[in-house]
């Protein structure tokens, strides 16, 4: 009987431990990128550029309109389409100021899979934050006592959407509160950052990279 007592004893441990190094196993897998941004050759470029530079940039896509005192920044981001693909896995552009850690709040977007491109934030972005240091206005700030984005990202649903040309608005610093939110004017090329970041399809990080700033 006691024999017996310790057979299953000893089974109990052993399916612990193979469930244990199982879900560490699916633990890694799930969380390892597939491949790395050396993968896809990224490339970017920012340059100032007018209301009617902005319009011919954009082409048939709606552009940002600069007031006096705003500025508009064109950029684009190429990548190679990688051959190993994860499905429900994305893309996020970031613009960062890196004298405020703010962003932009609205961009003109084109992109040859104009579907798979928009605007927007969430806050799995915080993981970046959190990774890299250089990213920590990625996922908002903190505004008596509570947490608010009011700028916004470049939200890429398929790999094949390369490569992106956004335009962004700052606008004139004057006309915004004390405390701005958002990234304002005057601002120079310099002044900017440009990240790329990969996530997962359940909002895990792979990894970030920069590109400019």
């Amino acid at each position: 009987m006691r024999r017996r007592r310790r057979i299953q004893a000893g089974l109990t441990v052993l399916v612990l431990v193979l469930g244990t190094s199982g879900f560490a196993g699916w633990r890694w897998w799930h969380n390892r990128a597939p491949y790395g941004p050396e993968v896809l050759a990224l490339t970017a470029t920012l340059e100032l550029v007018d209301n009617e530079g902005a319009a011919a940039a954009l082409g048939a896509e709606p552009a940002p309109h600069a007031d006096v005192g705003d500025q508009l920044v064109l950029g684009r981001v190429s990548w190679r389409p990688p051959a190993e693909l994860r499905r429900g896995a994305t893309f996020w552009i970031v613009v960062l100021d890196k004298r405020t850690q703010l962003k932009p709040t609205v961009f003109g977007l084109a992109s040859p899979r104009q579907d798979a491109v928009s605007m927007g934030s969430h806050g799995y972005l915080q993981k970046a934050a959190d990774r890299y240091p250089w990213l920590r206005g990625i996922a908002g700030q903190e505004v008596d006592g509570v947490w608010t984005t009011s700028g916004t990202s470049i939200h890429v649903t398929t790999p094949d959407a390369t490569p992106v040309t956004f335009v962004g608005i700052f606008p004139d610093a004057r006309r915004q509160p004390a405390e701005p939110l958002i990234a304002t004017a005057p601002v120079a090329v310099s002044d900017l950052l440009v990240a790329f970041v990969y996530m997962g399809p359940d909002g895990q990080l792979y990894w970030a990279h920069r590109l400019l700033g």
